[in-house]
C-alpha cells in the first residue's frame, strides 16, 4: 500500500501565491471600471459641476489672476519730492525753507500749517508747567529739590513758586525759561498752505523681468513748469497741490491743518508686461493713515528749536509744529507668460473636474434609492480562494492560482 503523499505546508503556499501577486501587480496593467447609469438627473448634476469647475478655471484663474504668468511683487522704487509756495501768518510771510521739515526731498516730509512759539528760552529757573504731574503745591515742602520727572521739563530746586499768570503755584525747576505752556503764541500757516504744489518723482523697477519705468513724461517745451495732475489728460504730471491731495483723502482741510495728520499718497503698479509698455501706468490714490477717531493717536506735531546769541548769553526760540506729513508709499505687481506656471494650472484644472465623479458617486451610494445595487457594480469583493473544492462563484481549480470575484447576476438595467 503506497505511503500518502506528503502535503506541501500551508504556509509556504500562500508565501508563493503572495510573490505571484506581487510581480501580477507589478507587470500588469489594471483600469478603473466604467460604468453607465441611466440617471438624467445624476447626469445634470455631473455636468454642472464640471462646467461649474471649468468656469472657475477660465474665467478667475486664468482671466481673472492671470495664473498663466510669472508674477513679481514689490518693485525697487526711488521717490524724490519738491514742495512750492510761500503762505502767510500773523507775524511774516513763511516760504518753502520754514514750513518743509526736512527739506532734503524724501519718500516722507512735512508740511507745518500751525505753530506754537516759546520766544526768548534762557537757561535758569522758573515756574514748571501745571501739565506735569505733581507740579502743583502749596509750599516748599511739596516739591523735593533734586527731583527730575522724566515728562517735565527740568530739575526741581525745591522752591514752590507762583504761575505765569493766575493764583496757582507749581514746583521750581531749572530749565529752558519760560517753559513752553507759560508763554507760547500760536501761529497758523494754512490759509495759503491748499496752494502748495508738490512733485512726486517715481521710478520703478522690476529685476526678475529687467523692466523699468517712471512716472514723467517726457516732454518738451518745459511740460512739467505749466501742468498739474490730472488722471485722464495729465496723467504723466505729478505735480498735486497739497488741497487737491487733503480732498481725495475726503478730509477737511482747516481741521487737518489745525490739529495735524498723515496722509498717504499710494503708487501702485500693476503691469501685464505681455502687453506694450506704454499699457503699464501708474494708479494713485489717497487715504489718512493716522487714526482720527481716536483722539491719543490722531493729528501730527513735533518740536524743534531755533539758537542764537543776545548780549553773549545763548538764547532759543521753541516751535511746537503742527502739520500734514505726507508718506509716498510704492507698491506693484508685474507679470509675463510663462510655460511653468501654465502647465502647473491646467494640470490642476484637469485634475479638479474629477470631482464631479467623486460627488455624483457619493450622491450614488448615499441616497438613490439602489445604492446596494450601485455599490455591488461599483466595487468587486475580492475572496480568498480555498486549496480544494469549487463552489458557485469560487476557483476550483488550484492551478490557476487567481484571485476569484464574486458576482452579481444582477444587470445595469436595474440602475
Amino acid at each position: 500500500m503506497a505511503a500518502a503523499e506528503p502535503k506541501p505546508p500551508t504556509g509556504a503556499a500562500a508565501a508563493r501565491r503572495l510573490a505571484r501577486s506581487c510581480w501580477s501587480a507589478f507587470w500588469d496593467y489594471e483600469t478603473p471600471k466604467v460604468i453607465v447609469v441611466k440617471n438624467r438627473r445624476l447626469g445634470i448634476v455631473y455636468r454642472a459641476v464640471q462646467l461649474l469647475i471649468l468656469l472657475y478655471f477660465v474665467w478667475y484663474v486664468f482671466i481673472v489672476q492671470k495664473s498663466y504668468q510669472d508674477s513679481e511683487t514689490g518693485p525697487e522704487s526711488s521717490v524724490i519730492t519738491k514742495v512750492k509756495g510761500i503762505t502767510l501768518s500773523e507775524h511774516k510771510v513763511w516760504d518753502v525753507e520754514e514750513y518743509v521739515k526736512p527739506p532734503e526731498g524724501g519718500s516722507v516730509f512735512s508740511i507745518i500749517t500751525r505753530i506754537e512759539v516759546t520766544p526768548f528760552q534762557t537757561l535758569g529757573t522758573c515756574a514748571e508747567s501745571m501739565r506735569v504731574s505733581n507740579a502743583t503745591c502749596d509750599s516748599d515742602e511739596d516739591c523735593v529739590a533734586g527731583q527730575l520727572d522724566m515728562l517735565g521739563n527740568g530739575l526741581r530746586t525745591g522752591r514752590c513758586v507762583p504761575y505765569y499768570h493766575g493764583s496757582s503755584k507749581t514746583c521750581e525747576v531749572s530749565a529752558w525759561c519760560p517753559v513752553e505752556d507759560g508763554a507760547s503764541v500760536s501761529q497758523f500757516l494754512g490759509t495759503m498752505a491748499p496752494n502748495f504744489t508738490i512733485l512726486i518723482k517715481n521710478s520703478i523697477h522690476y529685476p526678475k523681468f529687467q523692466f523699468s519705468k517712471g512716472n514723467i513724461e517726457n516732454r518738451k517745451g518745459g511740460y512739467l513748469k505749466h501742468c498739474t495732475f490730472h488722471e485722464v489728460s495729465d496723467l504723466y504730471c505729478p505735480i498735486f497741490k497739497l488741497g487737491y491731495i487733503v480732498e481725495q483723502a475726503e478730509e477737511n482741510f482747516t481741521e487737518l491743518a489745525h490739529t495735524g495728520g498723515v496722509i498717504g499718497v499710494i503708487i501702485n503698479w500693476d503691469c501685464d508686461l505681455d502687453l506694450s509698455a506704454s499699457e503699464c501706468n501708474p494708479k494713485y490714490s489717497f487715504r489718512r493713515l493716522d487714526p482720527k477717531h481716536i483722539p491719543a493717536s490722531s493729528g501730527y506735531n513735533f518740536r524743534f528749536a531755533k539758537y542764537y546769541k543776545i548780549n553773549g548769553s545763548i538764547t532759543r526760540t521753541l516751535i511746537k509744529a503742527y502739520g500734514i506729513r505726507i508718506d509716498v508709499i510704492v507698491h506693484g505687481q508685474a507679470g509675463k507668460f510663462s510655460l511653468i506656471p501654465t502647465i502647473i494650472n491646467l494640470a490642476t484644472a484637469l485634475t479638479s473636474i474629477g470631482v464631479g465623479s467623486f460627488l455624483c458617486d457619493w450622491i450614488l451610494l448615499t441616497f438613490m434609492n439602489k445604492n446596494k445595487v450601485y455599490s455591488h457594480k461599483k466595487f468587486d469583493k475580492m475572496v480568498d480562494a480555498p486549496e480544494r473544492g469549487a463552489g458557485p462563484g469560487i476557483c476550483a481549480s488550484e492551478s490557476s492560482q487567481q484571485d476569484c470575484v464574486l458576482t452579481d447576476a444582477r444587470g445595469l438595467a436595474q440602475l
